[in-house]
């Protein structure tokens, strides 16, 4: 059993606001024990210049990020998928984690509204960050998602001896 970081990808269409500034703050919550990617299906040219206002707000700088397109193989390597209203256009594999996160589009919003989205998304990835990003989370393929201490096919470690990790 190899020991690894849970992949988590966030999905909407634009790539230009809602994943952005989920894959920023799980970046900055999770501190490096998840990986992060963000995506959208029809990708715009720049982000939205009011997330990264917001996201300046709360010391997150996402000016040099870039709308990227949802390639296939993101998905395949995620552990967890999260959507933000794109729909049908994300591909759906076996034994992924789906989450559709339903969030207000933050294109065309004054800057109060895209703070209020701002904070609905970092309280969701707090939540996320506690339930992926336990120290000894440990990555079994074999493991069954239905198994109560499987998270997204990880092991988590339960009872006296989760500190020394799986035996």
């Amino acid at each position: 059993m190899t020991r690894d970081i849970p992949e988590v990808l966030f999905v909407c269409v634009h790539n230009a606001g809602r994943s952005q500034m989920a894959a920023a703050l799980l970046n900055e919550r999770a501190a490096g024990r998840v990986s992060v990617r963000s995506a959208g299906s029809e990708p715009a040219s720049t982000l939205n210049p009011r997330v990264v206002e917001a996201m300046k707000e709360v010391g997150l700088d996402i000016s040099r990020e870039v709308p990227k397109l949802l390639a296939d193989a993101f998905v395949r390597e995620a552990d967890v998928v999260i959507t933000m209203g794109c729909g049908d256009s994300c591909p759906i594999y076996p034994g992924k984690r789906y989450e559709d996160w339903d969030l207000e589009d933050p294109a065309g919003k004054d800057i109060e509204t895209v703070r209020r989205i701002r904070d609905e998304i970092d309280a969701r990835v707090q939540a996320l960050v506690e339930e992926l990003a336990a120290p000894e989370t440990v990555r079994d393929p074999g493991r069954r998602s239905d198994d109560p201490r499987s998270v997204a096919g990880l092991l988590l470690p339960q009872g006296p001896d989760a500190a020394s990790g799986p035996g």
